[in-house]
């Protein structure tokens, strides 16, 4: 009985998480549109997106310790309007990069009230034997809908317009409070915190490393979700074909949906082999191919897709061992603050990489940019030593 209800809130908590995250990446996948129609600078396009990002940490730390004394499914329904409504009014009314940025931060403030939220539900229903596929299942969500709304996005922008396709992927948002609400139930014997911020979990040294280790993969991440449709848009092989604005979304979309297999992959693989060898590999192999991607333009277009859908699926094997290892390390009562620390800490570099990623863009072309984001994941790997060793 048990098993059948923790598989039906993680189905549950996973379609709320799919519906939200479509409004995350919709901005990217169609961004040469928006470049050209505002005409904005690498730096400014870099703004717009960061925008989500600081909204997102700005609220991330409060949601998390609210999570924490009460049910995480009102915070999500709350947290899920706000961010379809924003993006939905960004696709009807902004005209450029203030009403952008500014709309844009917004959306980001809701989504806080979603993803962490929903990482405290799926530990709360699953014990650590099994939690890290459940998390796999669940960040791995993160990913496919982040790459569904490169796809559906581009899409409808090839067929309409980027501010059709904005719209389109913010709608379903809206309808996450019916779900989380009407259809998910709060795991039976959950220990609640009580009183404030537990400064305790910043004297922990696995902990401070998970989060090292996870800050420098969305560096490298979401660096690369920002930029690489752009990137593709000027690479020959792409540009050859018919629509290379849908090509280049389409292959994104597909590489970054690619992201849900391989968070699925990474969560059970550490569930057997280890956290700690699972993340270590992942970045190894992301680093190598971010350092030397903006060098491979003229690849052949089969080659390049190869290429490109291996990325996808290595730059994600990491996310889920990493936020499962941070569950294990801190109190049972305390994994919303942990998360929500972690979460801040983590998407503080997502504010910086894409913009960084548009300044090299800007000075030396995308051979210079990629190896920006391949610094991260050597960074990262500075931090999984440090995990190690913690935890020896």
């Amino acid at each position: 009985m048990i098993e059948r209800a923790r598989t039906r809130m993680l189905a549950v908590v996973s379609s709320a998480l799919f519906l939200s995250v479509l409004v995350w990446f919709n901005y990217s996948a169609v961004l040469p549109a928006i470049v050209a129609d505002w005409g904005l600078s690498g730096t400014h396009a870099g703004i717009v997106f960061a925008a989500f990002q600081a909204g997102y940490l700005a609220a991330i730390v409060p949601i998390g310790m609210l999570v924490d004394r009460r049910s995480p499914r009102g915070v999500i329904a709350i947290g899920a309007t706000v961010t379809g409504g924003a993006s939905l009014l960004f696709a009807l009314f902004a005209t450029g990069v203030i009403s952008g940025t500014a709309l844009r931060f917004i959306a980001g403030v809701g989504m806080a009230g979603v993803y962490v939220p929903g990482m405290r539900f799926v530990a709360e229903w699953y014990v650590e034997a099994d939690r890290g596929t459940a998390m796999g299942v669940y960040v791995g969500t993160f990913s496919a809908g982040s790459g569904l709304s490169f796809l559906f996005a581009g899409t409808i922008a090839a067929a309409l317009d980027w501010r059709t396709a904005i719209a389109a992927t913010s709608i379903g948002a809206l309808g996450v409070a019916p779900v989380i609400l009407g259809l998910g139930r709060d795991a039976p014997g959950v220990d609640r915190a009580e009183g404030g911020f537990d400064l305790g979990v910043l004297r922990n040294r696995a902990y401070l490393a998970a989060v090292g280790v996870y800050s420098w993969h969305n560096w490298e991440l979401f660096g690369m979700r920002n930029w690489l449709p752009a990137f593709l848009v000027t690479v020959p092989a792409i540009a050859a074909t018919e629509s290379p604005a849908f090509t280049a979304s389409t292959l994104v979309g597909t590489a970054v949906a690619l992201g849900g297999p391989g968070n699925l992959v990474g969560g059970a693989l550490s569930d057997r082999v280890g956290r700690i060898r699972v993340i270590a590999i992942a970045l190894v192999v992301s680093g190598l191919i971010s350092a030397t991607l903006g060098l491979l333009g003229g690849l052949p277009i089969a080659l390049l897709v190869a290429v490109v859908l291996v990325y996808g699926i290595a730059i994600t094997m990491d996310s889920a061992p990493t936020s499962t290892t941070v569950t294990e390390v801190v109190a049972p009562e305390r994994m919303g603050t942990a998360l929500s620390v972690q979460s801040f800490i983590g998407f503080s570099t997502t504010v910086v990489s894409p913009v960084v990623f548009g300044w090299a863009l800007d000075r030396g072309g995308y051979e210079l940019a990629f190896p920006t984001l391949a610094a991260g994941a050597a960074a990262g790997l500075v931090c999984v030593g440090t995990l190690w060793a913690a935890a020896r």
